[in-house]
């Protein structure tokens, strides 16, 4: 064949391949820029929610922030293979007509067609025992969900006090027991009224939880499909079922929702009513529905409580009296009281020279509920690969001292680390009839793929916040 048959010279097809990489190149880096203009604009849009909230008593137009840039940026954020709801939809079903779903979602709700489908609850073990009922929403209530929290997060951010800890951004439990650490070592505190609340999330009251956001919020629009989340029910073998109180289970609108109606219930309440009502001190901390009071006399604590049992009535809640009490402890109390917050032990104690200290460890049922976990998932391993066993016991551990590696909690961590190596040693040594892995032989598989205990967060050397 002569030259002139060739339809392409080779110099023609190397140029039409780099052409071809180059295109889809630029078309990655147009779609990259795309989401980071989305992104920024996205960002201005909320600080825009967050300076109208500080300026004025009551935010207006929410609703125009639900549209197709914010649900597919939501639709971003959500992780793969996750557990379905009722529709049995995840992210890669829903991504795989991503535009159509999302601008009929739009559409639907500009119409107010959009309902939110019922959630479908499971149930999971609790330590003691028992079972923890989770929701699992469908995927497209989730995206709606998560803008609209997102949304509220805004508004509240800039009208939430101090005391408040849970589910909000910058601030953790670690931040709480700091809190709690320093206020006893260095205030005037002798009681601590622990208190808990039954059944906090099934027993939210809708009227007053609306009643709240109308207070702030004066998007109808936005409201109305709050209360449709809230009214949407639950999937229950087959059966759905009516949800005439509480937030939406699993729903990523829930924690807002439940901070905003203790914001209202408990928070403004402590702040502007009981220290005006108590002779002493006090000092009062939440996170989440955990909330915790600190006082210098008895006589106040036991007041603050029949308050306390008036004030949750009146909003459908009610306290949980079999884990409520008042405890003498600080550096005025030589007592061996001691009592349990966010998986925390508080205990009385001295440093080496002998002055007092407050001790925190980790909580002796919260331990024993997660070496039953260990001890279970031991047995489903024993015969998976023995290297991403390791892997695995080592995230775990990762993860046990991010949280409990508080200052002075060492050798409680240390504990829990030889009490996973045992078992590990165990469950490696039953892969077989006879013993198989020799201890100086497993020690060497241990060390290779396990991290050392160490104490992640530092309690002690920080300033005391103003609550």
């Amino acid at each position: 064949m002569s030259e002139v048959g060739l339809s392409h010279s080779s110099d023609e097809v190397g140029e039409s391949l780099w052409s071809e990489g180059d295109n889809k190149f630029c078309e990655f880096q147009e779609e990259t820029c795309k989401t980071q203009e989305v992104c920024k604009r996205m960002e201005k849009e909320l600080k825009d929610i967050g300076y109208q909230s500080r300026t004025y008593t009551k935010v207006q137009t929410l609703m125009n922030h639900v549209n197709e840039e914010t649900i597919k940026e939501e639709h971003r954020k959500q992780v793969k293979k996750k557990a379905t709801g009722v529709d049995g939809v995840g992210k890669e079903d829903y991504g795989e007509k991503l535009d159509k779903n999302v601008k009929e979602l739009i559409s639907n709700m500009k119409k107010f067609s959009y309902k939110p489908l019922p959630v479908r609850r499971v149930y999971i073990p609790k330590g003691n025992g028992k079972q923890r009922a989770l929701g699992i929403p469908a995927y497209e209530d989730k995206l709606v969900q998560g803008v609209m929290a997102g949304l509220l997060n805004e508004v509240y951010e800039e009208r939430f006090l101090e005391c408040s800890y849970g589910y909000r951004p910058g601030r953790s439990a670690h931040d709480v027991v700091k809190y709690i650490n320093s206020t006893i070592m260095t205030k005037k505190v002798s009681y601590v009224l622990e208190t808990d609340i039954k059944g906090f999330f099934d027993n939210v009251n809708h009227n007053w939880l609306m009643k709240f956001l109308e207070n702030d919020i004066q998007d109808k629009n936005f409201l109305r499909y709050i209360k449709r989340f809230l009214i949407a029910g639950v999937m229950e073998e087959g059966m759905r079922k009516k949800s005439d109180k509480g937030t939406p289970q699993g729903g990523l609108i829930s924690p807002v929702l439940a901070n905003v109606y203790l914001h209202y219930v408990l928070d403004l309440w402590s702040e502007k009513k009981l220290k005006k009502e108590v002779k002493g001190e006090i000092y009062y901390v939440r996170y989440a529905d955990d909330e915790l009071w600190m006082f210098q006399y008895e006589d106040d604590a036991k007041h603050v409580l029949s308050m306390l049992r008036q004030r949750l009535e009146k909003f459908g809640l009610e306290v949980a009296e079999e884990k409520t009490r008042i405890i003498p402890i600080g550096r005025f109390k030589g007592t061996k009281d001691d009592f349990d917050f966010l998986g925390f032990t508080f205990f009385n104690t001295k440093t080496r020279k002998g002055k007092y200290r407050l001790g925190v460890r980790t909580s002796k049922k919260k331990l024993k509920a997660k070496k039953e976990v260990v001890k279970a998932w031991a047995r489903t391993r024993l015969t998976k690969p023995i290297a991403r066993t390791m892997e695995i016991v080592n995230m775990a551990l990762r993860g046990h001292y991010n949280y409990y590696g508080i200052s002075g909690n060492f050798r409680a961590i240390q504990k829990f680390y030889k009490y996973v190596k045992y078992l590990c040693y165990r469950m490696l040594n039953r892969r077989s009839q006879k013993r198989s892995m020799k201890y100086d032989k497993f020690l060497r598989i241990w060390n290779y793929y396990i991290d050392k205990p160490r104490l992640k967060v530092d309690i002690w050397n920080w300033k005391l916040k103003q609550v």
